[in-house]
């Protein structure tokens, strides 16, 4: 059991963490373009705010408590940017830069679904290079990094968030999701 005294900044702690972790998922929901989800997470995150703020307002005193608001704040922030990256949420643009004959590698990764679009360039140091361009659901994103860091050690990559894309192409060609899922964003 909790002692009395302690009882107050481990409930202003918990709160502050379960509000931030949702401000920081909220925030992801609202630049990925999903307003309606955004704004119920904002509902709860702001009923949490005002009960926990209200309570260290309220009892300024209570150096534990303001504390316990401040160390939940950090926590929740951490807690909140984990959750964020389990849940996986939208897509983004994986850049390849390979100087190597690019055919095993395009054909490889199309095998397992993912579609890429070749651009021939030359580098300062290499007089030809080959651009790879794919669009990628951060669902799958942690199995292309695998194969890639596995079977391509030394190819050069760069991943990027991608704030708003058309609808109609088809960026995977595997087998996704549906369902709570697909509704949440998260696929």
């Amino acid at each position: 059991m909790i002692p009395a005294d302690l009882l107050f900044p481990v409930i202003i702690f918990f709160a502050r963490v379960v509000e931030t972790s949702l401000d920081t998922i909220r925030m992801v929901y609202v630049t990925k373009g999903h307003p309606y989800l955004a704004a119920a997470i904002g509902v709860v995150k702001i009923g949490i705010w005002l009960v926990s703020t209200g309570l260290v307002l309220t009892n300024f005193s209570n150096i534990p408590g303001i504390l316990a608001y401040i160390a939940g704040y950090g926590v929740g922030t951490l807690i909140g940017m984990n959750i964020e990256e389990r849940i996986s949420i939208g897509t983004v643009l994986v850049r390849i830069i390979t100087p190597k004959d690019p055919e095993p590698l395009i054909s490889h990764l199309a095998g397992i679904g993912f579609g890429i679009t070749r651009v021939n360039a030359a580098g300062s140091f290499t007089p030809s290079v080959a651009v790879l361009l794919m669009v990628v659901p951060r669902t799958e994103l942690d199995r292309l990094l695998a194969v890639l860091k596995k079977d391509y050690p030394d190819l050069l990559f760069t991943v990027e968030d991608i704030r708003k894309m058309s609808e109609q192409g088809t960026i995977f060609y595997g087998k996704r999701r549906g369902g709570l899922r697909r509704f949440l964003g998260m696929d």
